[in-house]
């Protein structure tokens, strides 16, 4: 009797087996994970950062786990200035960084960050991938574009107070891209870095300011180093930044991965756009708190900086027309996406 029921129960087992253990198999990834590595400069705490996880993760949940990304932030995969040349080269799969940060590179993208007079990260992001979508220059052929965005208006904050146009002449002040010409327009000393070396510029003296967006100041700390914030909001800047993906890489995907990118991509667009406006509020809390002050231009005062900074578009058009690209036209275009922009995503 024994012997029957042991015969039994091993049969039984089988039977569970068989009817149980083929559903966990089911349940994995079908074929072979595709794993990518992700290259961010932000550092790991930055909202962007986390941002980017989050997408990352998404990606790997609507996939059912067919794809997973590794993410190095803090530029330890790659330095922000060589992360789209490592996206293309295959040092990383995947690379988030800013086009500012190659000046000379991505001329037509360039254009997002003149100073247009951005209101706010959402305006800048969605006129960013707009701009892109529009005029899709060739600049950017040798890689997956995922997705692009953009900060809040880029604001002055510095050691000394800057109520004024006469305030900043000869203030050495950090700046990248097109914004460095505005800087020098304005009678400050442009000096080129990236965000990941400015806290330290600026605790060392190497630099007496910023050119940078309100969330730089808790994101990347830097009103622990700065006492004033002149609020110049008629010259307000963006940064452009790019989400890419290696070319060959991205061909190699089934299409139903193509396609969960694509949707999620979309999607992520308003989540990094938000997330810089939340991020911006955050900043000036943060500064506020450390009792550093904010200087509002008057409107007299702002007219005069706009004036001064206008020749950065017409330098900016004409340098390139003589390169041989027709800028022009999409200049116009953009101010016209922008302008749409602002009146939409006011902050």
């Amino acid at each position: 009797m024994k012997k029957l029921l042991s015969v039994f129960s091993v049969f039984f087992i089988v039977i569970l087996f068989s009817v149980f253990g083929s559903g966990c198999k089911d349940s994995k990834p079908k074929g072979d994970v595709i794993k990518l590595s992700y290259s961010i400069f932000f550092p790991p705490t930055h909202g962007q950062c986390i941002a980017a996880v989050e997408w990352a993760k998404e990606i790997e949940k609507r996939t059912e786990g067919r794809v997973k990304i590794d993410v190095f932030p803090g530029g330890t995969l790659t330095p922000a200035n060589e992360c789209y040349d490592g996206v293309v080269k295959g040092v990383s799969d995947l690379g988030m960084s800013c086009f500012a940060y190659t000046r000379g590179k991505f001329p037509v993208m360039e254009a997002v960050d003149l100073p247009l007079g951005y209101v706010s990260g959402r305006s800048a992001t969605y006129s960013a991938n707009e701009f892109y979508k529009k005029v899709n220059p060739d600049e950017l052929k040798n890689v997956k574009v995922l997705y692009l965005h953009a900060h809040g208006p880029g604001l002055l904050h510095t050691k000394t107070p800057v109520r004024k146009l006469e305030d900043l002449k000869g203030l050495k002040i950090r700046s990248t891209g097109l914004s460095a010409k505005v800087v020098e327009l304005l009678g400050g000393t442009a000096v080129a870095m990236p965000q990941s070396s400015t806290y330290e510029a600026l605790q060392k003296g190497v630099v007496d300011g910023t050119f940078t967006p309100v969330e730089s100041l808790k994101g990347w700390k830097q009103a622990e180093v700065v006492k004033y914030t002149t609020d110049c909001n008629g010259v307000g800047y963006t940064t452009a930044m790019f989400v890419v993906m290696n070319l060959d890489k991205w061909n190699a995907l089934p299409d139903d991965i193509k396609e969960i990118f694509e949707k999620t991509n979309s999607e992520w667009i308003e989540v990094h756009a938000s997330n810089w406006d939340t991020l911006d509020v955050e900043g000036m809390k943060y500064t506020k708190s450390l009792n550093n002050e904010v200087i509002k231009l008057s409107d007299a005062e702002n007219s005069r900086w706009v004036e001064k900074v206008n020749p950065v578009v017409n330098e900016y058009i004409s340098t390139n027309e003589k390169n041989g690209l027709a800028v022009k036209k999409s200049v116009a275009e953009l101010k016209e996406i922008v302008k749409k922009n602002n009146s939409k995503y006011a902050q």
